[in-house]
Order: C-alpha cells, then structure tokens, then sequence
C-alpha cells in the first residue's frame, strides 16, 4: 500500500501529531492544577484527586469502541469531528463541575471524546503505511507529540499564575478547535470505498474475533496495556511524588518536561533505526533494558529511603528513554496484521491496552505513599511480564538473536 502513498510530509506528520496531542494537552496542563480543582471542589485527597489523570484514559478506552467501528463505515473525517463535538460537551461538564464525582464525569467523556482524534490518527497512518514504515512514521508522528508533555505542565503552571484554573481548559478548547479546522482543511479522507465495512450491531463482534486470528496483534495488546498501566503510575502520581514527596513545586513542571524529552529524544532515534534494525529487533531490546533499570532500583533502595532527587531523575530518564523505542512499535506489530480492518482494530488494540492499564495505574498507585518505589516495582513486574508475552509470542531463540 505504501507504493500506492507518497512519502509522509511534514505536514501530515505534524496533524497526526497534533491530533494525538490533543490527548497529552488535556492531561499534562492539567497536573499543575491538581491541587487547586480539589480545592474548589471540595476533594483534599491526593489519592483521590489523581481521579482526575487516570480516568481520562477510561474515557480514552470506551470511546474507541464506538469510534472505531464507524470509522470503518464512515469515513475517518466525520467521526473525528463527531469526537471533537463530544469533547467541547464534556470540557463544559468539567468547567461546572461542583464536586469529584462531576468533575470524573466531566472526564471521562472528555476522555471518549479524545478518543476519536487518538484512534483515528492511527488508522489513518495504518491506511497509508505499513510493517517498519509505519513504525517509522509512528515513531517521527510521535516525537512531535512529545514535544506537548514537555511544555504542556509549564503551560499550565502559567496559566495559574495569572488566571484560576478553568482558563487550562478554556485553553484546551481553543487549541481542539484549532486542531479540528486545521483538519477539516488538509486532510484527505484516507478510508477506500472499497475497505468500508456496512455498519451492524455486530461490527464489532466480527472485529473482535478476525483479530483474535492473529497471535501477535493480541499478544502486542497485552504487552500495551502492561507497559502503559506502569507509566500511568508515573503520569497520575508524577505531581504528588515531586510536590509532596520531594518538596520541589516550582521545580516539577520542568523535571516533568525533561523527562518527557527522555522520551522523545528516543522516538526520534527510533525513527532513524527502525528501517535498518526492525522494530521486533528495537522494542525487544528496550524492553529488556527497561527490565534491567527497574529491577537495579528496586534492588539499590528496597530497604532505605527515597534517593536525591538527581538519582531518581537519571533513573526515571532512562526508563523513559526505553519507552520511545517501545510505544510506537508495539503499536505498529500489533496493526501490522489487521490493516483490512484497521479502524476496528486501532479501537480494540487500544481499548483493551487501557482496560489493562487503568487498574495496574490504580492499584500500584495506591502504594505510592511516602516513596517511590512501589512506582519502581510496578515498573519492573510490568516490564517482566511484557518480556515473557513478548518470548511466547516470538521465537525465543530468534529473540534473542536481536541482541
């Protein structure tokens, strides 16, 4: 298909990215202003509060489902307008909120809402590409998204420093907006009469059992939602671990940028080496290292206290670093088989990489009271269990080899 396609520009690179940062923008702004929402709403737990951060990617799984399947009968176009109309409601609901319970609501749908922009990004770039190229445009698509979670908690910090904080999402507004015209403008509808799939009531379920054909796709969707749900720790209690724990307000809108640059610096070196190396090769051995690193933390601080905040950075920037060569690619092996039903398969790859992820989120985020390291431990049993799906779905021997 990709002979069919000119090479990715680097407008369409810059709109799918955008598209997908939307999402970030609607998290990452708003992790400064924790504090300060359940001030007014009354909610004074942090546990509670990181409500706000991890139920969002609830919203994100459901709302896929149901656009994912019309986008294969539609259109990509409409149903990313359909997404942006829900999220314009929900930020409203958010704005209103008179306590946690709206406010989670408020998010939620936020969440579904998002959901179209995030999944149809995917399909679009799996109708155009696929195998290492895809992977590649993923990787390039994804280090401008990057480029959000750095400045986005600096954004909204600014934002407080002037304004209360329903001006981050009057922001968002805004910017969703812009996005959605930019769109509307330049982007061609991707979907060939051809691949489009007259909508039923059991859509879905013949997705679901034509992707349940392909062992990778499956196994590249658990091994998703583990590896998520651990950096869904880091993401919800990010705020709470360098505020509260380390006492370092002012400074924690620029460590969070730095470490997302950790990140992004990666997904761009995965976009230079993955047609040379392939992404099986890549994301095997980042996986690997992403083990390592949180198994030498767990085993350095088991039984003492949380080290200088410089120690934590480096290793935290080294897990991160590992999650650039990670993301994308599993990703990409995961739709590389199901590129005939790719709207489906974007919703259900990444619906149930969240419903695995959100209890790992919520669970291992409960331990993280007064150290960080049950962060590290869920890192390192997430990374361990990834490895061992990884292996049975793979060759072990041939695995290996990539060493």
């Amino acid at each position: 298909m990709q002979n069919e396609t000119p090479k990715p520009s680097f407008e369409f690179m810059a709109l799918m990215a955008a598209l997908m940062s939307i999402v970030a923008l609607s998290i990452d702004t708003l992790l400064p202003a924790i504090p300060d929402i359940g001030a007014s709403i009354n909610s004074f737990d942090p546990t509670d509060n990181q409500l706000l951060i991890t139920m969002i990617f609830l919203g994100l799984g459901v709302g896929q489902l149901f656009f994912g399947p019309l986008s294969d009968s539609y259109g990509r176009k409409p149903i990313v307008y359909l997404g942006i109309m829900v999220f314009v409601v929900a930020s409203i609901i958010c704005l209103a909120a008179p306590n946690l319970e709206w406010m989670v609501a408020g998010r939620i749908l936020q969440g579904i809402g998002l959901s179209s922009a995030r999944t149809i990004s995917i399909s679009i770039i799996r109708d155009m590409y696929k195998g290492d190229l895809m992977a590649r445009v993923m990787s390039f698509v994804t280090a401008f998204f990057i480029l959000v979670p750095v400045v986005a908690p600096m954004v909204g910090q600014l934002i407080l420093d002037v304004a209360h904080w329903q001006a981050i999402f009057y922001l968002q507004l805004i910017l969703t907006i812009v996005v959605g015209i930019w769109f509307w403008k330049r982007q061609p509808e991707t979907l060939r009469p051809q691949y489009k799939i007259p909508f039923s009531n059991h859509l879905f379920i013949d997705g679901f059992k034509e992707l349940l054909r392909y062992k990778e796709t499956v196994a590249f969707t658990i091994i998703s939602g583990l590896v998520t749900g651990s950096f869904l720790v880091y993401l919800s209690a990010s705020q709470y671990i360098f505020e509260d724990q380390y006492g370092l307000k002012e400074a924690f809108p620029y460590i969070f940028a730095g470490l997302a640059i950790s990140i992004g610096l990666s997904t761009f070196f995965n976009g230079t080496l993955v047609l040379r190396f392939g992404m099986r090769r890549l994301s095997f051995m980042a996986l690997a290292t992403f083990c390592s690193v949180a198994l030498f933390y767990v085993l350095l601080f088991w039984n003492s206290t949380n080290p200088n905040v410089v120690v934590l950075v480096t290793f935290l920037s080294l897990q991160f670093f590992c999650l650039g060569f990670m993301w994308g690619n599993f990703r990409s092996i995961a739709m590389e088989p199901i590129g005939h039903i790719a709207g489906i398969g974007a919703a259900i790859n990444g619906f149930f990489s969240t419903v695995i992820a959100i209890p790992i989120a919520t669970i291992i985020g409960g331990f993280v009271d007064d150290r960080v390291l049950p962060l590290f431990v869920g890192l390192a049993i997430c990374g361990l269990l990834s490895l061992v799906v990884f292996l049975l779905v793979s060759k072990p021997w041939k695995a290996l080899e990539t060493f």
